[in-house]
């Protein structure tokens, strides 16, 4: 045998044994699971996600298990977008929410889909925001002369001088386009406005503001088929419910307007998951609209009693007879937040909540929200709302444990996706799995 013909046969040797390395680590997570590889070891296409170090880093850091072992062997790849990866606020945990760049990194990550808030403006056009009443804290307009038209001016330091309250709704558009997105933070004791524009927490950064474009929802539609994603609209409930009424004559005006942007961009309706926490939203887009089938609501929780929060009107009644009542008004998705889904095991172990599993019972598909939007690194007692299922930090004990949680909610839960502030995490465990 000649050195062309040896080598030639070490490599197929060593191509092989990667395969079937990568195969049987596959196994040993889950039998019944298609594997990231095709049949024979061949590679699925790649779709050009980009995701960047972070998932490898938390990959890495994992304590030895099966889980870990199966997500080693994505290493390589491929990567690419899918809709269980949802871009929350585009990619807020490095750069400014609901921003173009926000969003464009989003996609860029492998997020399939990604999140426009809508509120709206002065002259009535709907925007990306997260509140009607946050501009304070994520765009420039404090240090602007834009500043004078707030609800509450910045003045000076808090709490010397009232907080201030910059809302949407204080400008028309054209006031709103000239804004410059950029963390949601302040440093309330600032004694400058640009001072007071300050605040980022440590565990994010302000390396992408300066080039942050605030948008409209309109404009974030069109970028997310220009990027080749899917929407997510959220309607996001007004912090001056008068504004709303003045505006556009009342609530269900302002959720069908919500509706006609997306209709009149063209948007599909299996290419749309439209949410709000305002059941009346929801039930008017599946009575009135063609994007009621895909309507998520959303559902909060409180920690303090353990359970989801009803609104009123219905808050009288009982969780099951609740659930029951979206169920026959036709709910079919219904979006609770993590800590909702998940507990801790007498044994320690992360499982699905008793709420999980009457969600599936009853028949609902699942989203949630969301990951990378704490600050893990000294484990889930020290995160907050997100991992309150874990308040002692008994099974997340660093950042890399927030693996555990998702393979839990994806595998056990059975989610259709998860918001995420940094959506590589999400991209490179979907794609390892085998996930659309």
């Amino acid at each position: 045998m000649n050195y062309r013909t040896t080598l030639a046969v070490a490599v197929a040797m060593v191509v092989t044994t990667s395969f079937a390395s990568s195969a049987s680590a596959n196994r040993d997570y889950d039998d019944n699971r298609q594997s990231h590889f095709q049949n024979h070891g061949e590679m699925k296409q790649d779709e050009t996600a980009q995701l960047g170090p972070r998932p490898f880093y938390l990959v890495e850091g994992m304590d030895e298990g099966k889980l870990k072992d199966r997500l080693m062997q994505c290493q390589n790849g491929p990567f690419y977008k899918t809709d269980f990866s949802i871009g929350h606020r585009g990619a807020a945990m490095q750069f400014p929410e609901h921003s173009d760049v926000s969003y464009m990194a989003a996609a860029r990550m492998g997020a399939g889909i990604v999140e426009c808030d809508v509120t709206f403006t002065a002259d009535g056009e709907l925007v990306c925001r997260h509140s009607e009443c946050d501009l304070h804290t994520t765009t420039n307009i404090v240090a602007t002369p834009l500043n004078d038209k707030c609800t509450v001016p910045w003045t000076g330091p808090v709490p010397a001088n009232p907080a201030p309250q910059c809302c949407a709704s204080d400008l028309t558009l054209a006031e709103y386009k000239t804004l410059q997105a950029k963390m949601d933070a302040s440093d309330p004791g600032a004694t400058t406005p640009e001072g007071y524009l300050g605040g980022t927490a440590n565990w994010r950064t302000d390396l992408y503001v300066g080039r942050a474009n605030v948008l409209t929802f309109k404009e974030s539609i069109a970028l997310n088929q220009e990027m080749g994603v899917k929407h997510t609209p959220e309607l996001k409930s007004a912090s001056h419910q008068d504004r709303i009424d003045a505006i556009f004559g009342g609530q269900a005006q302002y959720a069908q307007q919500f509706a006609d942007t997306m209709e009149n961009a063209g948007v599909r309706p299996r290419d749309t998951w439209p949410q709000s926490f305002n059941l009346e939203d929801v039930l008017y887009w599946i009575d009135n609209t063609k994007y009621g089938k895909q309507a998520v609501y959303l559902l909060d929780y409180d920690t303090s009693k353990d359970d989801v929060i009803i609104q009123s009107p219905y808050d009288t009644m009982e969780r099951m007879e609740f659930l029951q009542m979206l169920k026959q008004r036709g709910v079919k998705v219904i979006a609770p937040s993590m800590p909702a889904l998940l507990r801790l095991s007498n044994s320690g172990e992360i499982v699905p909540s008793l709420f999980a599993k009457d969600l599936k019972r009853m028949g609902f598909d699942i989203i949630t929200w969301t990951f990378e939007r704490a600050d893990l690194r000294q484990g889930a007692s020290k995160a907050g709302y997100y991992y309150d299922f874990d308040p002692a930090g008994v099974a997340i004990k660093k950042d890399s444990d927030m693996y555990k949680a998702l393979d839990v909610l994806a595998k056990d839960v059975k989610i259709l996706g998860i918001f995420s502030d940094w959506p590589a995490t999400v991209t490179y465990y979907a794609n390892c799995m085998d996930m659309k």
